[in-house]
């Protein structure tokens, strides 16, 4: 959250499994379809938050299966862990504020005398988080139980029933609702309480993100029953929450058109690139159209003509160079001439280029330095370089592309200087 120095112009805050993540959709192309709109038009000025049922554990995990992008902020086990940036620093006000009435051995020690209850996987387990598994028809009664016997023991805690299945047990002050609370009033103290919040979800445990006040609200179409449930008890009177006709992250996107958040038309949803122009001189958009360029080209859904050759030479600054991970230099004409052998040789596959973190920073009047993460997947196989670009602004011409150069990036399991091209 460093890297902004006023307020963001807008702040996500999404849960993942069915929101972010359509689990339905083999090919990606909705979280895919939000990737390359966040990073072209929000990712300099706007805030990324996680917020996930999913313990560290399973949300790494996940991050190997999908290709997420890396948030500014993730909010784990169903609120009870806040961690920031790429290192995932964990927030010590945070825990400090769940400690109060919570024991996590009298938890323990409670729920083994039910004998409906059924214990989840060790990971997890958590500091302040409990979690079971329970019968959809047994969950109101061992909650109304347990709520009793743990008050009884001195506790002040919260249970959560979501999914049809996962019943969480949590310090009172903890949940996915409290957590952005607290995360909104920790900007507000900085002086960057963000100008727009949304939330989204899908599930029972992301009705708080709701209730919070001037929070703007999505449940994707795909939302469970206990959710639509609740809006219905709740909020149906509420302008500020809506229930999206689009699945997943396309129910995202929908949203921030409908509240008129800010641009929600994603590149991926430009079919031709020589039309799709934008008024002022963005470098992040620049970087995002070229990989999405890249993607299409191999897969053959562009033409192989001239005119885009030419186009992209064009963009090109005739010295330019391209430093490949291998340590290897070309020049940036000839890394074209390369991409145009390459020409639908990824036809009919599962392949797919994303862009990840793209910041741009403006060194001298009409110089940039762009920095990202530049990911590809090939079937089960996926390859990610760490990219520099430095982009000059020509009169009439726009940005021109003067010095790429990548590294493999540590995340990468899979480093093959032979078939990467750019």
């Amino acid at each position: 959250m460093e890297r902004l120095t006023s307020p963001a112009r807008l702040m996500i805050v999404s849960d993942l499994d069915h929101t972010m993540v359509d689990h339905h959709d083999p090919e990606n192309l909705s979280l895919l379809r939000f990737n390359s709109l966040w990073e072209h038009a929000y990712r300099h000025d706007s805030l990324l938050v996680f917020s996930t049922g999913r313990s560290p554990t399973l949300y790494k995990e996940l991050r190997k299966e999908k290709p997420l992008l890396t948030p500014d902020v993730t909010i784990m086990s169903v609120g009870t862990e806040i961690t920031y940036g790429n290192s995932m620093v964990p927030d010590h006000g945070w825990i400090d504020t769940l400690n109060h009435k919570w024991d996590l051995g009298v938890v323990k020690e409670e729920t083994a005398k039910f004998s409906e209850l059924t214990l989840q996987a060790e990971t997890e387990q958590r500091p302040h988080k409990v979690s079971f598994y329970v019968d959809k028809s047994k969950a109101q009664e061992v909650t109304k139980e347990l709520s009793q016997r743990l008050e009884k023991r001195g506790l002040d805690v919260k249970i959560i029933y979501s999914g049809g299945m996962d019943l969480d047990i949590l310090p009172q002050g903890a949940g996915k609702g409290q957590a952005l609370a607290y995360l909104l009033k920790k900007l507000k103290s900085e002086g960057k309480l963000p100008v727009n919040t949304l939330a989204c979800g899908d599930s029972g445990n992301d009705a708080e993100l709701f209730s919070i006040p001037d929070v703007y609200g999505v449940m994707v179409s795909n939302a469970q029953e206990e959710l639509l449930k609740w809006h219905a008890e709740n909020a149906k009177d509420n302008p500020k929450v809506i229930h999206a006709k689009e699945r997943c992250a396309g129910g995202i996107i929908q949203a921030i058109g409908e509240f008129k958040l800010g641009p929600n038309l994603s590149p991926r949803d430009v079919s031709d690139f020589l039309e799709c122009k934008v008024e002022n001189a963005n470098p992040g958009h620049e970087v995002v159209k070229f990989f999405l360029f890249y993607e299409r080209w191999r897969r053959g859904e562009v033409e192989n003509s001239e005119v885009y050759a030419a186009s992209l030479k064009a963009s090109c600054q005739p010295g330019g160079v391209f430093v490949h991970p291998s340590g290897a230099e070309k020049s940036l004409i000839d890394t074209i001439d390369e991409l145009r052998k390459h020409h639908g040789d990824k036809q009919g596959k599962k392949f797919r280029v994303w862009v990840d973190q793209v910041l741009a920073t403006e060194t001298a009047l009409g110089t940039w330095i762009v920095k990202l993460g530049k990911w590809e997947q090939s079937g089960d196989e996926r390859i990610g370089c760490n990219t520099t670009v430095k982009f000059t602004a020509k009169e009439g011409e726009g940005l021109v592309w003067e010095h790429v150069e990548q590294t493999w990036s540590e995340e990468s399991k899979l480093k093959d200087d032979s078939s990467w091209i750019i």
